[in-house]
């Protein structure tokens, strides 16, 4: 990329395929006298004309309106495959236009995948007990969204978890029978959970998947699909072999003969043993989402192994109300280097929704962000000003000031100390809220923290007041930061009232907790409102049901177990 310093007046493209360039590259080329593009294919044409649209933009932003720089910019992606997983199972079922208006800004970003992830959010034909309260996606919504997808150079990838994460059939007698522990379990964390996982030995549970699959996959066009089989739970040590063989079975499936099969890496990094008997057309989707998680270790592993695989950050926005920008960032970047170093066949940023998907879409917008530009080249990218990013490629706002309250909202958790994997230690009492703060956990919270919180929460919602997004739903963006930074606030006052008891909420004083409910009832509200601004009714209630439940143990000053 070189700019010579001049400008000219905004202009279109002339576009033309030069197979001699990398497949998905392009070379532009900005003269006084014409704009010329060349694309390795069409997804490289689309890519330049992209580039185009935003250094137009960011001339725009920078007081040139109407210009573009001159120079030359010839490029081409680190990695062919750079897709985003989105969770629509625990509880959002994005509306049909959310699920275009994000199309439309990853395809900007040169992202090129699009999964979604499901348990239970498909309309399978005779399965309708599981799906009728979650507004699912029908096969007809698909085909329109495999059409917008098209369109825009990405590919619509089939994902349906077959094996753990399936507690929403299994609540229903019908299934019950499949289920692993069919009483339920205790988790890794103490608690006691309904059945999650089927059992692989029953060839019930694999007549239930392959009728699945045989429904779901000619919905797609995608010669790919994401069969999960991530945190089976219930399946002791002793019974691993159990999950090589159902991993075999399904690769042997007529159903996935014509698809390479995508599976979670999280069994296989802990049990290397098995990695010798992954057959061939699977590929190994290696997650993890810590800024340490060991993306280099288990890198080389797979590549010593043969076998292909993909780096899956996070975005690190659930279970977390405002995200960890930071961290997702640091996420993004090891996975990035990892799939350099070891040979990576594809990068794909999952956005999860663990514990009612409490957090809005633009707290995601980071970390998307991050993963987009650091697939597409680690190199450049690597120092990226993340806000100027946002300012001007997804908010469209000339003062910067969203872009900087995001980011800074995103970092709020940083101020305390005690410091929780997978989450912010400011939400642990929303979901949990039997929790004795400043105990295991959150040993090390103090209220002197808890107030420096609160103050960078004010100060980053009073940038909101100077923002001037551009984009379409601007306004809307404003109101879900407000109510997210409205709802950690609210979590650190009552961390604050803890621990100046016993760190229970039961030593709280009831006016307090009168106080703390009158606040958080209408947050609950809005959160409704705001739900049902880019999502489908269903999941809501369930979503609900964790703000409601904290509701309720503010009035009564009894938490029940989640």
């Amino acid at each position: 990329m070189h700019f010579d310093g001049g400008s000219t007046p905004a202009k279109q493209a002339d576009a033309v395929i030069d197979r001699a360039l990398h497949p998905q590259g392009y070379r532009l080329r900005v003269t006084p006298e014409r704009v010329e593009l060349a694309g390795g294919d069409e997804a490289g044409v689309y890519y330049g004309r992209a580039t185009l649209s935003q250094l137009a933009r960011w001339c725009e932003l920078t007081g040139r309106g109407g210009e573009l720089p001159t120079g030359l910019v010839e490029d081409h992606p680190d990695l062919a495959v750079r897709g985003v997983m989105l969770d629509i199972s625990r509880d959002k079922v994005p509306t049909m236009a959310t699920l275009r208006q994000l199309v439309d800004r990853l395809a900007g970003w040169k992202v090129n995948q699009l999964q979604l992830y499901m348990e239970h959010t498909f309309a399978y034909a005779g399965h309708r007990g599981v799906w009728a309260r979650a507004d699912p996606l029908t096969p007809g919504e698909v085909a329109e969204l495999q059409e917008w997808c098209h369109q825009r150079h990405v590919e619509l990838v089939p994902n349906q978890n077959c094996l753990g994460h399936v507690e929403r059939w299994l609540s229903h007698p019908r299934y019950r029978p499949l289920a692993l522990a069919p009483e339920g379990f205790v988790d890794p964390w103490g608690r006691t959970r309904g059945p999650s996982t089927l059992d692989p030995a029953l060839p019930g549970s694999l007549a239930l998947v392959r009728q699945l699959l045989a429904e779901l996959l000619p919905c797609f066009t995608s010669r790919r699909v994401h069969v999960g089989l991530d945190e089976p739970w219930e399946l002791p040590q002793e019974r691993m072999q159990d999950y090589a063989d159902w991993l075999r079975a399904l690769r042997s499936l007529p159903e996935l003969e014509q698809h390479e099969m995508l599976v979670w890496g999280d069994i296989l990094a802990t049990h290397p043993a098995l990695l010798e008997q992954i057959p061939h057309r699977v590929t190994v989707c290696e997650w993890g989402y810590e800024d340490w998680h060991p993306f280099d270790q288990r890198g080389a592993a797979l590549a010593a192994a043969g076998l292909p695989f993909w780096v899956c950050p996070g975005t690190s926005s659930w279970l977390s109300v405002l995200g960890r920008v930071g961290n997702a960032w640091g996420n993004c970047l090891v996975a990035a280097e990892a799939a350099a170093r070891h040979g990576a066949a594809g990068y794909l940023v999952t956005d999860w929704g663990d514990n009612g998907h409490l957090q809005y879409l633009p707290i995601s917008e980071p970390g998307l962000a991050a993963a987009a530009a650091l697939s597409w080249c680690r190199e450049a990218n690597a120092g990226l000003d993340l806000a100027a990013a946002l300012s001007a490629h997804s908010f469209d706002d000339p003062t910067g000031e969203m872009a900087r309250a995001l980011l800074e909202l995103g970092d709020v958790h940083r101020a305390v100390e005690p410091q929780v994997p997978n989450m912010s230690v400011l939400t642990l009492h929303l979901y949990a809220p039997r929790i004795r703060l400043g105990r295991r956990l959150t040993e090390g919270l103090t209220d002197e923290d808890l107030g420096q919180v609160e103050d960078r929460i004010d100060a980053a919602v009073a940038r909101l007041d100077l923002a001037r997004p551009r984009r379409a739903d601007g306004g809307l963006v404003v109101e879900e930061l407000r109510a997210g930074a409205a709802l950690v606030r609210l979590l650190c006052r009552d961390a604050r009232s803890r621990l100046a008891g016993d760190g229970k909420l039961s030593s709280v004083p009831d006016s307090e907790r009168a106080a703390l409910a009158a606040t958080l009832e209408p947050l609950l509200e809005q959160h409704r409102q705001l739900w049902l601004a880019r999502n489908r009714p269903g999941g809501l209630e369930d979503s609900c049901a964790w703000l409601t439940r904290l509701l309720q143990a503010y009035r009564t000053g009894q938490a029940a177990p989640a």
